[in-house]
């Protein structure tokens, strides 16, 4: 079962796949100005079976503007697909894809290109790890 992981950012959208025994998570690809038929064609393409988008809480689980934003987004996707969309708690996700890829001496340039797909991973396999247990 391939599963998408999506981190809905301000600019753009960093996706993410699993691995078809849903084992792992793999970075993909970053879209452009969160572009909802990118992200359709991303779904097509790959057979996917059900989408994770992960949901920016604040630190002590309160919702802010940013989390109503990416809810209205997954209330959006629930209704232009026919799979499962889940929501997942994405809280330091984007910090934890900074540390990880500054472990690889990575210039602050080559990082900002790979960084919403590294935290859309992140996301992914935090799902993918939660539901195995």
């Amino acid at each position: 079962m391939k599963i998408l992981g999506v981190d809905y950012g301000d600019k753009r959208m960093g996706v993410a796949i699993s691995d078809e025994i849903g084992l792992l998570a793999h970075p993909l690809t970053t879209i452009a100005d969160r572009n909802l038929n990118m992200l359709l064609d991303v779904i097509k393409e790959n057979q996917i079976e059900a989408v994770v988008v992960g949901k920016p809480l604040n630190m002590n689980g309160t919702y802010s503007s940013k989390t109503r934003e990416v809810l209205n987004f997954i209330n959006e996707l629930k209704k232009i697909v026919n799979i499962p969309v889940h929501e997942w708690d994405e809280r330091l996700s984007t910090k934890e894809a900074e540390r990880f890829l500054i472990g690889f001496d990575l210039s602050r340039k080559k990082r900002k290109g790979i960084l919403d797909k590294s935290s859309a991973r992140i996301i992914l396999q935090g799902y993918l790890d939660s539901i195995r247990k």
